[in-house]
């Protein structure tokens, strides 16, 4: 596999971990808040379906982004009047608005368009455009002729959409907003003792409220990528379980914003291996593998030496992460290295050919895996899932 191949794949798992990473964050401030919230693929099938209708009807992706985002804080709205103000089973509440979703957008789409519960296809200003950064080549033939750095900057880091950046710069405005201002402070503490928080004369109320309303507008921006960047409009059931996929996401990450981005990193590189290679066979499958162990050991090792730098790490904590990715490395080069003519391991494994089956569902197969424990011990906020009684 050549190099830009590997930027290729790279450049689809960003596109295609955008919608993931803004449910997964938009999931962390509910959670964090003790507002459990399985409606996130509700939200965002709602927003990509009025986004793309208001695109499509107005000529506007922008109105549509902004209609999108009204109809997710509408459901939000819901989930929250449910869960906080009346005490619901905060369960219930997010599948009854999947549901909602679910059937709403088909019938709508239905009723206004007559296509079979689509939107027509958007085009021009009815949809995001990629961005081509200043210095950086379009096409696949400039691309090639280009120095290694100028392939990285050309092929993946240019060339998304507005929302891929912004998803991106959420991140770290994320981690600022939980970690280091007051209004975090506090939406943290809601999440494990909110009697404190309420005993402290903050309102408990108030501040999960504000947390379902920053979840509404952060799946509004995912169900509006999905519908007007990463498509060209809105097919039935289009969020495809990506919102069950955050959720398995954040559980992951251990409800952290930087291990989102790694999490959500890597259900998008399974999901862009899956939709490029169809049928691959049991060797290629194996490289892909251990380059995907080094990418993700790498985003490990970066986040290990933000937290050494500012002193909560030591320097034994790179060892693991910096051994993983020299290995996975050596062992992604060495299998790309075997010549299957010569017989032997590499005939057997470059003639194994697994089915497309298989590889579609790997980014679900994760999602078992991690929801069956095998990636650590996750504790969620103490709080979460109750609803708050104030003592009289």
């Amino acid at each position: 596999m050549d190099f830009i191949t590997i930027l290729q794949l790279l450049d689809s798992s960003i596109r295609l971990a955008t919608p993931l990473l803004l449910a997964c964050l938009a999931g962390l401030f509910s959670e964090r808040a003790g507002i459990f919230d399985i409606g996130l693929e509700g939200k965002m099938l709602a927003a990509a379906f009025f986004s793309a209708a208001i695109a499509f009807t107005s000529g506007s992706v922008w109105v549509g982004l902004l209609t999108g985002v009204a109809a997710s804080v509408a459901l939000s709205g819901l989930h929250g009047l449910a869960s906080i103000t009346f005490r619901g089973n905060q369960l219930i509440s997010g599948v009854a608005i999947n549901f909602l979703a679910a059937g709403m957008t088909v019938v709508i789409a239905q009723t206004w368009f007559s296509q079979g519960g689509r939107t027509p296809a958007l085009t021009g200003d009815a949809r995001f455009e990629e961005i081509v950064l200043p210095g950086a080549a379009s096409r696949i033939r400039d691309i090639a002729q280009q120095s290694p750095l100028g392939q990285i900057y050309s092929e993946l880091i240019s060339g998304h959409s507005i929302l891929v950046y912004i998803s991106l710069l959420i991140v770290p405005l994320s981690w600022w907003v939980l970690y280091r201002t007051r209004f975090g402070l506090r939406l943290r503490a809601v999440g494990e003792n909110p009697a404190a928080v309420d005993t402290a004369g903050i309102s408990v109320v108030g501040l999960r409220y504000a947390a379902v309303i920053i979840c509404g507008v952060l799946c509004g921006l995912a169900g509006a990528y999905l519908a007007t960047g990463l498509s060209a409009g809105f097919v039935k059931d289009m969020s495809a379980g990506r919102g069950f996929i955050a959720l398995a996401a954040l559980i992951f990450a251990k409800w952290r914003p930087w291990h989102a981005l790694g999490a959500c990193f890597l259900f998008g590189f399974l999901d862009a291996a899956g939709n490029r290679f169809q049928n691959i066979e049991l060797l290629t499958f194996l490289s892909l593998t251990f380059l995907l162990l080094a990418a993700v050991s790498a985003i490990m090792l970066v986040i290990r030496a933000i937290m050494l730098a500012r002193g909560k790490d030591t320097a034994r904590g790179l060892l693991t992460p910096g051994i993983a990715l020299v290995v996975s490395v050596g062992l992604a080069l060495g299998l790309d290295a075997l010549d299957p003519e010569a017989g032997g391991i590499a005939t057997y494994l470059n003639t194994f050919v697994l089915p497309v089956q298989f590889m579609q569902a790997l980014p679900y197969i994760l999602v078992v895996v991690i929801l069956a424990g095998l990636v650590g011990k996750a504790i969620p906020p103490r709080a979460g899932g109750e609803p708050y009684v104030k003592e009289r």
